[in-house]
């Protein structure tokens, strides 16, 4: 069965493009475009997509609000967001990510990261391009979180130490799995362990809370 995509984007050369990538990739299939968020956000209700790209700056709702409203942690029932952006370093990726955004990509990764991106999202095993990560939450933890990050429920293992470091950098979980010469199974574990821990909702925050508490080397 295909992977059911929303793409949502205010430049209609853009919309098209990624719409021609997407439906050319195998095991993929765009649903619905939208060229302004709001509109974004009434047909990914309506049509229920496996994954949403949006772009961040789009008129009416911005990507960061279409975002919050579809995959927000007052969601009950969340979508799989991905935030496609020329913007690599701008405030606007740390909000769309806060707001519930599983992914982000540069417009430029090419059709092969973009598939990939869309396929982990849908999997539920998505996170920003491991050559963003450094940088994007490198300098956040340069500037400091904007509150006090959170103290685990319980502490955390060794091992669950060297997953969440691999999270942070950008691995997916057969990454991590080859690393640590761990199963698959073991990996979803231990991530489920710190999702539980860490009270996040996703793999994005898990590696900010690695970053907040620096537990990465920049």
């Amino acid at each position: 069965m295909s992977v059911r995509v929303l793409v949502a984007d205010d430049q209609e050369i853009v919309r098209t493009g990624l719409t021609m990538i997407l439906n050319a990739q195998p095991g993929i299939e765009v649903v619905g475009e939208a060229a302004d968020g709001r509109r974004a956000v009434e047909l990914a209700r309506r049509l229920r997509p496996d994954v949403c790209l949006f772009d961040i700056r789009m008129p009416g709702i911005d990507g960061i609000e279409a975002t919050r409203a579809l995959a927000g942690p007052d969601v009950d029932d969340p979508l799989a967001v991905v935030v496609i952006t020329t913007f690599d370093l701008d405030e606007y990726v740390y909000a769309a990510l806060r707001a519930g955004a599983r992914g982000f990509l540069l417009k430029n990764a090419g059709a092969e990261l973009l598939s990939q991106a869309v396929h982990a999202a849908a999997a539920g095993d998505a996170l920003i391009a491991p050559s963003i990560t450094a940088r994007l939450l490198g300098a956040f933890a340069r500037t400091g979180p904007s509150a006090p990050p959170v103290r685990p429920v319980e502490t955390l293992t060794d091992r669950e130490e060297q997953v969440l470091a691999t999270v942070a950098r950008g691995r997916t979980n057969s990454e991590i799995a080859d690393e640590l010469r761990i199963s698959l199974s073991t990996v979803k574990s231990h991530i489920a362990s710190l999702m539980a821990k860490l009270g996040a909702r996703n793999r994005v925050e898990i590696a900010m809370w690695a970053y907040e508490t620096n537990r990465v080397n920049n």
